[in-house]
């Protein structure tokens, strides 16, 4: 199965077209979004953009969010905030929100609890969609520092997913392989980035989409 997988769009709903015409042309079935629909806006505000996109759109919380958005997306997208599903016949879990920042943003989870609500949800071979992503693993920020959740690192490493999608660090675009599980941050959409990711007898495999690339 194809997807296009969707970050940190930050409000900018007029890359959506762009977006669609991308999903059409990759023959992509669905929707993956890790978060950051909004920029600090409301559950209406994400309605809106969400329904905007021409594919089934499967949603997770960013740390701009609101912590209401989970709740609220009857109709327009499927949550997967703590939840699994199966989408065409490949498990999906997610976890939106991020571990806790310096900038105290709308939706911060402590470490504690990022584990809790991952492993819940958790199965080995899953495909996991989460905002924040695991500790050591495109997640630099300029400094070179990493920020990211080592409760994310140990659901890895306990489950070993197919492939780790994830977010939150604009700076750390890229795709990384490690011990058989394909880690992706696809960049932020709100600066005309996406990527294509295609999941088949439990291999995936994945293509970065720069905002170049016109479709």
């Amino acid at each position: 199965m194809k997807f296009l997988v969707v970050t940190d769009l930050h409000q900018k709903a007029s890359r959506i077209p762009r977006l669609n015409r991308i999903a059409e042309s990759e023959g992509a079935e669905a929707v993956l979004f890790l978060g950051d629909v909004t920029d600090m806006g409301t559950a209406e505000d994400a309605r809106v953009i969400l329904s905007q996109f021409e594919r089934p759109v499967y949603v997770i919380p960013g740390n701009c969010d609101p912590l209401d958005l989970p709740s609220s997306l009857d109709g327009v997208a499927v949550d997967m905030h703590g939840r699994a599903a199966e989408v065409g016949g490949i498990r999906v879990a997610g976890l939106g929100g991020s571990n806790v920042t310096i900038f105290g943003t709308p939706f911060e989870l402590d470490e504690d609890t990022i584990y809790s609500k991952l492993r819940a949800v958790s199965a080995p071979g899953m495909l996991l969609m989460v905002h924040a992503p695991a500790h050591g693993t495109l997640d630099h920020i300029p400094s070179g520092a990493s920020v990211g959740s080592p409760s994310i690192a140990r659901i890895v490493r306990e489950f070993r997913p197919v492939a780790v999608l994830s977010g939150h660090i604009h700076e750390d675009i890229g795709i990384v392989v490690k011990d058989g599980t394909l880690y992706m941050n696809p960049g932020p959409a709100m600066d005309g980035y996406c990527a294509v990711l295609e999941v088949e007898g439990g291999k995936a495999s994945a293509r970065l989409v720069a905002p170049s690339e016109c479709p």
